[in-house]
């Protein structure tokens, strides 16, 4: 219930908003309102937005050894080559910020990669 509630609240950064691809639509119950949050996440090797390639959602994470890992697919199968399974976080991918409005952790993912992630912050 609690990931359906989270869900019904993330703007995806290309579902939609601003920068979508002709025909896209936002998700259903996603909060317009994130949209500038998760549109100011930037990649930190190239401080490139992680929106204007990647599709950014809440997922689960977990901290495994010294790095997180996020589970990328799951009930949400819009991302495309998603391996609904855990995908390691590169520590460089890593954005530390205590500003995430969704308190869940947030993945970016293309390329079959996380290129940026937020640490949930409980809210």
């Amino acid at each position: 219930m609690r990931a359906l509630a989270v869900w019904g609240t993330v703007a995806a950064c290309l579902a939609g908003f601003d920068a979508a691809p002709a025909g896209a639509a936002p998700p259903e119950g996603a909060d317009p309102a994130l949209a500038p949050w998760f549109k100011s996440l930037s990649q930190p090797q190239t401080n490139q937005p992680c929106c204007d390639m990647a599709d950014c959602r809440t997922v689960r994470y977990r901290i495994a050894g010294d790095h997180f890992q996020a589970f990328i697919g799951g009930d949400f199968p819009r991302w495309s080559n998603a391996p609904h399974d855990w995908v390691d976080v590169p520590n460089a991918n890593v954005l530390h910020r205590t500003d995430n409005p969704t308190g869940e952790g947030v993945a970016c993912w293309f390329g079959g990669q996380v290129i940026c992630f937020v640490e949930g912050n409980g809210y």
